[in-house]
């Protein structure tokens, strides 16, 4: 019982006592013989316990219970390096959704989102988009931040009219900086750095703050697991020869460790910014056709971002067979059961693996 609850009950108990004790205004006990009052019961107030009001809205990315409805105002997408050497990333423990694809040569790159910068601080290092990136950030139509990119994520850029901050090929000078530090240890296109501040000042006007009237992300949370799944405290999930990534659970953050095993060395996934480790409520695994480019010198991926496919879902320790649809590229993943049902995730933070149909994906 809670500390509230035993307040009301003591609280009660006092009048009580008070109440039978009391005399009336003339002077008589309201016990003693004829009186009135005497064999009527007494008078008590009653305190009702105190109930934590429920919040009127959610996040949409994550679920947690707002006081403001947040749900017409677009996200941001943040390309993030993630090369061994220019880690830490930083500002990764702050993403609602964190989204992670093989790129070229077997690497990966992640794509952050964020309902709300506000406060987030400073993020990096920031490179370059790939069209498969930019399909997901229009399905969140989201405000996209990169420094660069691929041939194919320029073209991505035209035909889905997306709203892109572009570092290296934009008048976005006033919203980006090079680290001096990791200038000297990573290289200079491993040390570009932005910062919430400076993205929510500097925003072109001309980008729309909210979504047009209809837009929904459709993700379904629930604080209690759904039935149907089995123990799994690790989940292994291989992109390449490179870059291998776990997740390990923790009952007592009720979440997620994320550990990549990257170059052949583990390396545990902590924010540069707060030396924090990162925790997410949810992992998912989306299985889909992932292959080269033809005749792209580069080695660049085609990545298929809509459509259906199988998955996996892990929450509160335990793990889920799902199915994933995406009916175009403005729209945002779905995310079922068994039955076809969309499957309730964890409310809180979600990291969503990208790999190929044959990845050998295990879990223990």
């Amino acid at each position: 019982m809670n500390k509230r609850r035993w307040g009301a009950l003591l609280l009660a108990g006092l009048l009580l006592a008070a109440s039978c004790g009391k005399k009336d205004p003339g002077g008589v006990s309201s016990s003693q013989p004829g009186s009135a009052s005497g064999s009527e019961e007494p008078s008590v107030s009653v305190i009702a316990p105190v109930v934590e009001p429920e919040h009127p809205y959610s996040q949409p990315l994550t679920g947690e219970g707002l006081d403001e409805d947040v749900s017409a105002r677009r996200p941001y997408a943040v390309m993030f390096n993630n090369l061994k050497k220019a880690l830490p990333q930083i500002g990764v423990s702050k993403a609602d959704v964190i989204y992670e694809i093989v790129a070229e040569g077997g690497i990966t790159r992640m794509m952050a989102v964020f309902q709300d910068l506000e406060g987030v601080g400073e993020l990096g290092s920031i490179r370059s988009a790939r069209d498969y990136y930019v399909s997901i950030a229009r399905g969140h139509d989201a405000i996209y931040v990169h420094a660069g990119g691929s041939p194919q994520a320029y073209q991505a850029f035209d035909d889905l009219k997306m709203s892109n901050i572009d570092f290296v090929n934009g008048p976005y000078g006033n919203m980006c900086w090079r680290d001096p530090e990791r200038k000297k240890t990573a290289g200079l296109e491993h040390s570009l750095l932005t910062s919430s501040e400076k993205i929510l000042e500097h925003l072109p006007k001309r980008f729309a703050r909210e979504h047009d009237e209809g837009y929904e992300v459709g993700w379904t949370f629930d604080k209690e697991a759904p039935a149907g799944g089995q123990t799994a405290v690790r989940l292994t999930v291989p992109f390449s020869n490179y870059k291998t990534g776990h997740f390990t659970y923790d009952g007592e953050q009720g979440g997620y460790l994320i550990e990549q095993h990257i170059d052949k060395q583990d390396v545990p996934y902590v924010d540069g910014g707060t030396g924090e480790a990162a925790v997410v409520r949810n992992v998912l695994v989306l299985y889909t056709d992932v292959s080269r480019v033809k005749g792209d010198d580069k080695g660049r991926m085609a990545v298929r971002t809509t459509g259906k496919g199988e998955g996996l879902l892990l929450r509160d320790g335990q793990i889920y067979e799902i199915a994933w649809e995406r009916s175009s590229e403005k729209v945002c993943y779905s995310f079922l059961d068994r039955t076809g049902k969309p499957i309730p995730l964890a409310v809180g933070s979600s990291y969503v693996n990208i790999v190929s149909s044959d990845a050998k994906v295990e879990w223990e």
